[in-house]
């Protein structure tokens, strides 16, 4: 039977406690580090020759929607009954509202350096040391809304615009590219500065601190981001259950893109499943 993501404002005081317990678990045990890992390695950007699955390519979502699934396996493993919920940055947008509270992931990180001072992933608490891709210190970091150069979060407009797409990828394949469902919400966009950041991008530059680069798992808000992306997925396959992923065949040899991004049917590294398997996730969980 499926299991049900909530959103993350409707959780009842128990479901907060018991969700993060299980990621503290989680983060004591050492797994939680390994998926910071994951997404650093995973994490390959245009310019770079190799095959990229995480980001800036057609797999960005079916790769994170296999990563969620992971994550949440372990936190049922600690307690059957947490399930990982979905943060509707489209609703709840102040640097005070859920999930930015004391019981759930604690709140911005103070001005003099942006660590966080409060809650259970506060470095003061002593259960949650940063140990991968650390730069400036072993503290999680926050700057909600972006105190120097304000920032604000997208809105449903913004994600209509991109659900309102019905091809799911173009050519090449990339971060250029400015039709698709894929590109609009993970919002590589032209220009430069806040103006080319959208949707799912736009979140991360608004968290700011810890979030913005390949570690942004260390803040657990990741998670909470990418379940709310993942549904955005859902409500395209159902509004148009005529289209797929795409490319549905890996770009040929004279393509430069041959090589470099996944196709339907192709496996999606590190895992053996393709997104074609992934496609599909009712039987698995949905969302209230």
């Amino acid at each position: 039977m499926a299991y049900v993501r909530k959103n993350v404002s409707a959780l009842t005081a128990t479901e907060r406690k018991r969700f993060v317990n299980a990621l503290l678990e989680v983060k004591k045990r050492g797994e939680y580090d390994e998926f910071v890992r994951t997404h650093i390695a995973y994490y390959a950007a245009d310019g770079e020759t190799h095959l990229r699955t995480a980001h800036m390519a057609p797999s960005f979502l079916p790769w994170h929607r296999r990563f969620l699934l992971e994550l949440e396996d372990s936190l049922r493993r600690v307690d059957s009954s947490v399930t990982v919920p979905y943060w509707d940055w489209t609703r709840d947008r102040t640097t005070t509202s859920a999930p930015w509270t004391k019981d759930l992931l604690g709140g911005n990180g103070r001005r003099s350096d942006q660590q966080v001072m409060d809650g259970p992933f506060a470095y003061s608490a002593g259960h949650w040391t940063i140990r991968e891709g650390v730069t400036d210190g072993r503290y999680l970091t926050r700057d909600l809304g972006r105190a120097a150069s304000p920032l604000q979060l997208p809105t449903k407009d913004d994600v209509s615009w991109a659900l309102d797409d019905p091809v799911y990828d173009v050519r090449p394949w990339d971060s250029t590219v400015t039709k698709g469902f894929r590109n609009k919400l993970e919002g590589w966009g032209t220009g430069s500065g806040s103006a080319s950041w959208h949707n799912h991008n736009r979140v991360h530059r608004w968290v700011g601190g810890t979030m913005l680069g390949a570690a942004s798992v260390n803040d657990p808000v990741f998670w909470l981001h990418h379940a709310y992306l993942d549904m955005q997925w859902e409500r395209w396959q159902r509004a148009h259950s005529s289209h797929r992923y795409l490319p549905a065949e890996p770009p040929g040899m004279g393509d430069a893109q041959h090589g470099r991004v996944v196709a339907r049917h192709e496996k999606l590294p590190p895992w053996t499943e393709t997104p074609d398997q992934l496609d599909d996730v009712s039987g698995i969980y949905r969302y209230a």
